[in-house]
């Protein structure tokens, strides 16, 4: 009994030495963050908000720190090719990824993924808030939701809906919008939110979700026709376009968040160090001013309430699902 007493009491020691001792070069490691680039994944197509957010945020933190803050573009699989990547990498600090709201919607829904993101991953802040505009091309008799909602209903299956990819959170905006309007669209995926707008120009798909930063340029042509904004109150940034549930949806709302995380296993005072990086980077006014031109409010959180934000967004996409009995295939 003592024999075992003094093996288990040596293997505490040998544990306690060795956390200390990790805890000590986590803290040593944070003090020389970082000491070469860093490389922040965008899981979405260049061009498309989360890329444009990613450049902004990556190029005020390289300014900080001194250090290349590298955008790398690994889309497919509506972001989980570029979500994994991340989850696999070394749990250093040095590969990071801005994800948008997409990545809880199609971890509610995808049983497939390779990763769980509300344990493979951590949060480190949220970066921002924003909305979709609801755009359609032209060619639809709709100015408004409620004439977008009479015509589906006239013509169900007619109408095609852009999304950046099967489970991701513009999908869901359709599907959710289907389901409280008692319409029937038919939703045809693409590799980023990019592609889905050049599909709506062209009329292959009559209607879209997307953000203001993509969708802008053909909104002042009147290429495309913005009718509403999926936000429970209307924005500054165009204030003169109404929400979705003021329109012909009550209680409609979809928040398209963009935030920062990086493996689990990154030590907490890696993740701090870069936290800080990124509250003073969504603080700088010329930051704030790119950022409001995609209809985006920055946020900044601490690691621990956007890591809470992540676990209860996926709970609440997950719960809609079963609600609503979608069939998601993938």
């Amino acid at each position: 009994m003592l024999l075992n007493f003094k093996r288990a009491a040596g293997a505490l020691t040998v544990a306690v030495l060795a956390a200390t001792a990790l805890s000590g070069w986590a803290a040593d490691a944070a003090k020389d963050y970082p000491n070469k680039p860093v490389r922040m994944i965008g899981p979405f197509t260049p061009g498309a908000g989360t890329d444009a957010t990613a450049r902004i945020i990556a190029k005020h933190l390289g300014d900080q720190w001194n250090q290349q803050v590298v955008v790398d573009n690994r889309t497919g699989a509506a972001g989980a090719i570029g979500v994994d990547l991340t989850a696999k990498a070394v749990p250093d600090g040095y590969t990071i990824c801005l994800i948008s709201a997409s990545m809880h919607v199609n971890s509610a829904t995808n049983p497939n993924l390779p990763y769980d993101l509300t344990k493979d991953l951590q949060g480190i802040s949220q970066a921002t808030s924003l909305f979709y505009a609801v755009y359609l091309n032209p060619t639809v008799p709709a100015k408004n939701i409620n004439e977008l909602i009479a015509y589906a209903k006239a013509n169900p299956n007619k109408l095609n809906y852009s999304s950046s990819g099967t489970g991701g959170l513009q999908h869901l905006a359709g599907e959710l919008f289907d389901y409280m309007a008692k319409t029937k669209m038919t939703h045809v995926p693409f590799k980023g939110s990019a592609a889905g707008i050049v599909a709506n120009l062209s009329g292959e798909v009559q209607v879209g979700f997307g953000t203001l930063f993509g969708v802008r340029p053909h909104m002042q042509t009147n290429r495309l026709r913005v009718i509403a904004i999926t936000a429970s109150k209307r924005s500054p940034a165009v204030p003169d376009i109404p929400t979705v549930s003021e329109s012909g949806i009550p209680g409609y709302s979809v928040d398209q968040m963009y935030g920062i995380i990086g493996s689990a296993k990154i030590p907490k005072p890696i993740i701090n160090k870069i936290n800080a990086g990124i509250i003073v980077a969504l603080k700088d006014p010329e930051v704030v001013k790119k950022l409001n031109a995609d209809g985006s409010t920055p946020v900044g959180s601490t690691p621990e309430a956007y890591t809470a934000t992540i676990r209860a967004e996926v709970d609440k996409w997950r719960k809609l699902a079963k609600a609503a009995k979608l069939e998601l295939h993938f």
